[in-house]
């Protein structure tokens, strides 16, 4: 028997299924990607042994931009995640922008750029996968069994990625806790503190491997009991992520010294190297495989949710808000979604769309951290039983403020890019209104 949707909660034919802990695992098992495995040694070579400063920065603009979710999400309790939120604060045309901003800038294209990572990954053990039919048959394969698994449930979906997260966890926990009793103290200390700039720069690169957590949310419309599941389950999320993020980095410094920063393909490989010996590499290799896996199945759960929320008010084609009769799912959103984030995937341009991914997400950030202002403007603070943020506007206005700083930091291509999205989804927007209205 399905669970009955709490009394305020609106009911979209979906089945309440997802827990605490669940939500908590999903933040991780969406977070914790190709960045943590690859980030280390790069944000080593653009900081030294000050990378630690930047981890730090995205650790508080994660916690910050988290409990704005958490607040946000225990008032807006409808399937479709930050699009529902931006849209229930700011109206439609907000809602609308927001959601191609979001699956498509950000959730399509960053899952498009973890798998080509993972598929280069592979080749090493691998080498038939360098070349680009068994490549594209692998891509493909992969969203179809995605796709299977999906569709036939959220159960399915949660079962996998509760699995993967901890798969992929072990290995970076043993080496995270070994590594401690490894480490020399002395390669810690910074010789030279970087500038501003330098940290900036070494921040947004690092941000990627902190994004993606949000998505979790995207399946508010099967979160059991959301204004006490929401906030405790992100909070869980963000204590994993900050004890293993900044642990690892603090490890990967003190293991290899100077060398980490020359160690930008694989760094934590190296490191496992250093710890366990050989056994190690291919330990944490499997760990690179298991931890996109997981990002990417984690994604096809809550990412068709958006296209979910969005068919139901209209703003994308009603097709997409169609729940299979039997197992009570969007399958067509999950469909759809696979098939685009598998045509990006085959392109195959993974640093663009990991930049363009990123600033994509930053801005839906901010839509949100403003839409708890917008919220206790319009409504009020949250009733009894949602959960409130402390020191009234403080945390909404410091997100806002570390986000817009973050996004000083995107590179100008990309940053014109993310603007023409943005901007073709006001035209589409237009148009469609213009259509609807002359009818």
């Amino acid at each position: 028997m399905s669970e009955v949707a709490p009394r305020g909660v609106q009911n979209e034919g979906l089945v309440r299924v997802i827990g605490v802990g669940a939500l908590g695992l999903g933040v991780v098992n969406m977070v914790v990607g190709a960045g943590i495995f690859v980030l280390p040694g790069r944000i080593a070579a653009e900081l030294g042994s000050a990378a630690i400063v930047a981890y730090l920065i995205c650790s508080v603009a994660l916690a910050l931009i988290f409990l704005c979710f958490a607040e946000v999400g225990s008032r807006v309790t409808r399937s479709g995640g930050a699009y529902a939120y931006i849209e229930e604060a700011f109206g439609p045309f907000a809602g609308f922008v927001a959601s191609i901003l979001y699956w498509l800038g950000y959730l399509a294209l960053s899952d498009a750029a973890i798998t080509v990572a993972m598929v280069e990954a592979m080749s090493v053990p691998f080498p038939v996968l360098g070349g680009s039919i068994p490549r594209a048959v692998f891509i493909i394969a992969l969203f179809i069994f995605l796709t299977v698994v999906n569709v036939r449930g959220v159960k399915a979906g949660v079962r996998l990625y509760v699995f993967n997260t901890l798969a992929k966890l072990i290995p970076l926990l043993l080496l995270l806790v070994v590594g401690l009793f490894v480490m020399r103290v002395e390669n810690l200390a910074i010789p030279e503190w970087p500038s501003a700039q330098q940290i900036g720069a070494g921040a947004i690169l690092l941000f990627f491997a902190f994004s993606g957590g949000e998505t979790a949310l995207n399946a508010s419309g099967e979160i059991r009991n959301p204004s006490k599941t929401v906030p405790l389950g992100l909070l869980m999320g963000i204590s994993i992520l900050l004890v293993l993020y900044v642990g690892l980095q603090t490890v990967a410094q003190g293991v290899l010294g100077p060398e980490l920063a020359s160690n930008t393909e694989a760094p934590l490989v190296a490191v496992a190297v250093a710890v366990f010996g050989g056994w190690g590499g291919k330990m944490l290799l499997a760990g690179v495989v298991i931890s996109i896996f997981g990002a990417i199945s984690g994604d096809m759960l809550g990412a068709p949710r958006v296209l979910f929320a969005c068919s139901l008010d209209g703003s994308l084609p009603k097709v997409l808000s169609k729940v299979h009769p039997e197992y009570r799912t969007p399958y067509v959103a999950v469909i759809f979604f696979a098939i685009v984030v598998c045509a990006f995937a085959l392109s195959g341009t993974f640093r663009y769309l990991a930049v363009f991914a990123t600033g994509s997400l930053l801005l839906i950030d901010l839509a949100v951290s403003l839409a708890v202002l917008r919220l206790r403007q319009r409504d009020g603070l949250p009733e009894a039983g949602e959960f409130v943020l402390p020191f009234g506007p403080l945390i909404p206005l410091l997100s806002c403020l570390i986000i817009g700083w973050l996004l000083l930091q995107v590179p100008a291509e990309e940053a014109f890019s993310i603007v023409g999205l943005v901007g073709a989804a006001a035209v589409i927007y237009a148009v469609r209104a213009k259509v609807r209205g002359s009818r």
